[in-house]
Parts: structure tokens; sequence; C-alpha cells
């Protein structure tokens, strides 16, 4: 694989995390896809992670790019800007969505009960951390074509899972654009970004102890 440069990586980061954040709030907040939400969302993830995986990785979560550099598949000085565009582009994404896409329609606050929602961001992002790691940064599955299927499909089951209970987010840049187009009120952000970091530091020591 070719070396980027990190404006490289950013603009693919960019890329990825905003189509992503923008099917979900296309598709599942605004509704367009209904009950197919959970399949454009994964398709979305799968498709972008083919396509510029080779470029930066394909993180498109800030909890994900925290693990990959605990892990030591990242390097230190990508982190804070990886997760600045991440959560960039996923403001952004709700901002268009919003304003482009579904102009005037208004959205309701997700109710969440507390001990459910934690219980659902944390067991979900853990398990799409645990495989990423796994599929795409241990040198026992290097080189493999199924990696995009595999993250896309965790997001997928979650998503189909717990989506009712949480919100499904898994991932600190769509909880943003979930607080960006309403759905996340700013009293429930922690709901959301306290397990899916742990989860993802946790599962970088999973992770390390399957090694």
């Amino acid at each position: 694989m070719s070396e980027h440069s990190q404006q490289q990586k950013l603009i693919a980061e960019f890329i990825g995390t905003f189509f992503l954040a923008l099917t979900i709030c296309t598709a599942a907040v605004h509704g367009s896809a209904g009950d197919y939400a959970p399949f454009a969302i994964a398709a979305t993830l799968m498709v972008m992670i083919y396509g510029v995986g080779h470029i930066s990785g394909a993180h498109f979560n800030p909890a994900v790019t925290v693990a990959i550099w605990l892990r030591g598949a990242c390097e230190k000085d990508d982190v804070a800007p990886y997760i600045a565009v991440q959560i960039i582009a996923g403001a952004l994404a709700a901002l268009a969505s919003e304003n482009i896409l579904f102009a005037e329609t208004s959205v309701t606050a997700l109710e969440m009960d507390t001990t459910q929602a934690l219980g659902a961001e944390f067991l979900y992002t853990f398990a799409l951390v645990f495989v990423i790691l796994n599929v795409a940064t241990s040198e026992a599955t290097e080189g493999n074509g199924y990696y995009g299927a595999a993250i896309a499909f965790v997001v997928l089951a979650g998503a189909l899972t717990v989506g009712g209970i949480s919100g499904g987010s898994f991932n600190p840049a769509v909880t943003g654009a979930l607080f960006v187009s309403g759905v996340v009120e700013v009293a429930d952000l922690w709901i959301h970004l306290v397990p899916q970091f742990i989860a993802g530091i946790l599962a970088v020591q999973a992770f390390k102890a399957t090694q």
C-alpha cells in the first residue's frame, strides 16, 4: 500500500464519515428508507470502507480511531485531526440532510432508558471495534477481502437489534450528527459518548488478550 499524506487521509475520513452520517440522518432520522434504514446505513458504511480504506484506514468513528491508536496501528499525530474531521463531517452531514434533503421536517428527540441505552451503546460499540481490530488490523487476517462487509454487518446487526433502544449510534461522530439533528439532546450525550469510548478501549484489551 502506498503512503498517503495526512491531507489525503483526512479528506478520505471526511468523505466516508460524511456519507455515513448523511445516510443515517436521511434514512433513519428523517425516515426516507423506513424499515430498511439499517440496510442503507450498512451498505453506505461498507462501500465507503472499500472505497477509501486503503487511504485512511476508513475509521469514520472517533472511538475506532482511539482504539486503533491504542492497538498501535495508527500514528499518534493522526488521532486528533481524524477525530476533528469525523466530528465536523458528521455535523455537516446532519445539516445537509435537514436543510437540503428534508427542509422544514420536524424531528422528535429520542426517549431513552438510561441503563438500557448505556448497555446497548457499550455492547455494540465493543463488538464493532473488536471486529474492526481483528479483520482490519491483525496480521493474521491481513489482505482479506471481507473486512468491509464484516464491519458493516456488525453495524447492521446493532441497528436492527438495539436501534430502538439507544438510536444505534456506536460512534461519537454519529452521536454528534444525531445531536445536530435534534434526535439526541445535550443532556443525553453522555449516554452515548461514555459507553462508546469505554467500549472501544476495552475492545483493544480483548483484542490483545486473544492474539
